[in-house]
Order: C-alpha cells, then structure tokens, then sequence
C-alpha cells in the first residue's frame, strides 16, 4: 500500500515541520502491534470496496499518522530539538501548552501562567524555554499568528473580530503583530490565500 497526505501548510505547520523527513515505524508483534491492526484493517478496507470503505479507509490512515507520530515521540528520548510536541512529555510544560491552546484570547502573563501550573515564574520560563524551545509568551504570540493566519484563509471574519478572538484588543497592534510574523499585514494575506 502507499498513500500521501495533503494538508494546507498554514494549518499543518506547527505539527509537520518537526516530524523528521522520513520515519520508519515498524509493525513488529511486540512494539507495533496497533500499527499492524491498523494496517491490517486498511488493507481489508482497500481490498473490499464495500460501501463506505473509502471513508473508513480515510480515518484508518489518520489513525496510522497518530500513531507514527506517537511513537516518534515515545522512541525521540535523545533530547532532539525542542519543540512543543517534544515538551509534551513534561506534564507540566504540557499543562501550560494546553492552557495556551485553550485559551488563546485570554490575557495570559507569566505570573499567571505559572501559578497556573504551580511554578514559580523563573521555573516556569526556563523548564518551558528548554522544553519548547522559547519563552512561554513568545510562543503565545506565535500560536495565536498560526490561529490568526487559518481564520483569515478559511472565514470571512473582519481582521478586528480576529485580532480580538487571538487575544489582540487593538486591531492595529495585530496588524502590526501579524505583519511581522507572516511577512504581509492580515488584509494582504488573506487575499494572497484565496487567490492561490
């Protein structure tokens, strides 16, 4: 079997650009047993052509890309590059990501954050900055210019309801803000979005 993923890099971004270039998860009775169902049961569905075999087939290859992605993180124990999917393994780190996620729009500040999570706020920066790669608050910033830059390509929200829903109370400090993550001001980036 072979199969390929396509994915709209603004969405995907934060997940694939830090799974390496080729993994290689094995099926083997011990360590690969859920990969071996799945690929046994994607076989079966591909083989079938029964109704509704391309949907099930569909879900068990997201199903197969989980599960890929869980074992690089369980077997990537070398320390690799930090990253947010790497701190996932601090249960603190992933409180505080999790929180982030959460709730993108609320006005977190590191005192906040760390009495979240029961740090103190020294802690918190330095395990967070290790484990992620930069301080909680810069990848506050980053996540809610992902969050910003799907919602423009995908809906037709204003900019000021936006900014507003990632956190921003003033929508020229967004576009100021969206402007130098993205390269463009919203209202530029929307219409290059659509028209490619």
């Amino acid at each position: 079997m072979c199969a390929g993923y396509d994915y709209d890099l603004d969405v995907a971004q934060p997940l694939m650009s830090l799974l390496p270039e080729v993994m290689h998860v094995a099926a083997d009775p011990i360590r690969g047993r859920r990969v071996a169902a799945i690929v046994e049961l994607l076989a079966a569905e591909v083989g079938a052509r029964s109704p509704g075999s391309r949907a099930a087939g569909a879900r068990l290859l997201d199903l197969l890309l989980i599960e890929a992605i869980r074992r690089w993180v369980d077997e990537d124990r070398d320390g690799g590059t930090p990253s947010w999917l790497a701190a996932l393994r601090d249960p603190t780190i992933a409180k505080t990501l999790a929180l982030l996620h959460a709730q993108p729009s609320e006005a977190w500040t590191l005192k906040r954050l760390a009495d979240e999570v029961h740090l103190s706020r020294a802690t918190l920066s330095q395990r967070f900055s290790e484990a992620v790669g930069e301080p909680p608050l810069a990848y506050l910033a980053r996540w809610r210019m992902h969050l910003a830059a799907a919602r423009l390509k995908h809906t037709t929200d204003t900019v000021e309801v936006i900014a507003r829903e990632v956190g921003y109370s003033s929508e020229y400090a967004f576009n100021r803000a969206f402007a130098r993550h993205r390269g463009h001001p919203p209202g530029r980036y929307r219409r290059l979005a659509r028209a490619a």
